[in-house]
């Protein structure tokens, strides 16, 4: 490889929640983590719990942690989220948009911090990025903003492809977005896009039906917490079925996919740690400016690449940020 450039489901009932441990130390702050999904997405947790630590908080020491995961049944989010605030826990942490809006619509003085790949405005999360106000901060990566960007350099990869299949888990938020920009951007490669819905491990397996009868030559894989946690197998499949496949972020590269681009999930999981540290310190969410990305990352995995039969233009590998070996 080159370079360029713990968790506890909601069961329900007070037997899943540690209450007496909270007792006996009531001075200690208490961190509601809820996510949309577990496993595969446990780095951005520790990434969270590192921001965290350089401001003088350590999980198990002088703060408590609890991460709750709705293990992709996005549905349980807004109980997860409403039993934080009946607990009154001291501060919310999110890592995708659905569980953020669940947290917001739970409650309005409980600060809550987020690590998201969409536009916090346009998903009503605050006012601004510059000033969001309310009690809602963090970070994004603008994930969802990049559709086109992937879709036209698989296009540059396999040039030969006119018939795109793309893979989408219909309970994001942000689905309707994702597709209409992938539909936009293949009608100006002069290609054509098709849409699979997934949003279980049966559903991934059935979807490579779906591409055949599509006849694609090549799969967009859309930006999802889930779908995300399952790219090591989507990647598996996509291998077998012959399909070059572009994922949004490097660790799905080196997971197999063909090739990624997009920002640091775990830069922005990182950041929302330090803002978490910096609000239980004092600061107010509404006076932390949104977190942006720096730099995004394109990553070609030239393994992948070699089994598909693709040769990889050097310019484009002079291109990448990282090209796997």
């Amino acid at each position: 490889m080159r370079r360029r450039g713990e968790f506890i489901s909601l069961l329900g009932g007070a037997a899943a929640w540690p209450l007496a441990a909270r007792a006996q130390q009531p001075a200690t702050p208490v961190i509601g983590f809820m996510h949309a999904t577990a496993g595969a997405e446990s780095g951005l947790f520790a990434a969270f719990k590192e921001g965290l630590r350089q401001t003088g908080y350590i999980d198990g020491r002088n703060v408590t942690i609890e991460f709750h995961s709705a293990e992709g049944q996005y549905d349980r989010l807004p109980a997860i989220a409403e039993e934080f605030v009946r607990r009154q826990v001291n501060l919310i942490a999110v890592g995708t948009p659905v569980a953020a809006l669940a947290a917001k619509r739970a409650t309005s003085s409980i600060p809550i911090v987020f690590a998201v790949g969409s536009d916090p405005t346009r998903d009503g999360l605050v006012a601004s990025l510059s000033r969001p106000g309310g009690n809602v901060t963090g970070a994004t990566f603008f994930s969802n903003l990049l559709t086109a960007k992937r879709l036209g350099l698989l296009h540059e990869l396999a040039p030969s492809a006119r018939r795109f299949s793309a893979l989408v888990n219909p309970k994001n938020a942000n689905a309707q977005f994702q597709t209409q920009e992938a539909e936009q951007a293949a009608q100006s490669l002069g290609a054509q896009i098709g849409f699979v819905n997934a949003s279980t491990e049966t559903d991934i397996e059935k979807a490579f039906d779906g591409f055949r009868q599509q006849q694609a030559d090549a799969l967009l894989v859309l930006s999802d917490s889930f779908l995300n946690s399952h790219a090591r197998r989507i990647a598996e499949l996509a291998l077998l079925h012959a399909l070059p496949t572009c994922f949004a972020y490097r660790e799905l590269a080196i997971a197999g996919g063909l090739m990624s681009y997009g920002a640091s999930r775990n830069d922005a999981s990182h950041q929302s740690g330090i803002y978490a540290g910096r609000i239980l310190n004092g600061e107010k969410p509404a006076d932390l400016p949104v977190q942006q990305p720096t730099k995004f990352e394109f990553v070609i995995n030239m393994k992948t690449a070699r089994a598909l039969g693709l040769v990889v233009p050097y310019s484009m590998q002079m291109l990448a940020d990282e090209v796997i070996e």
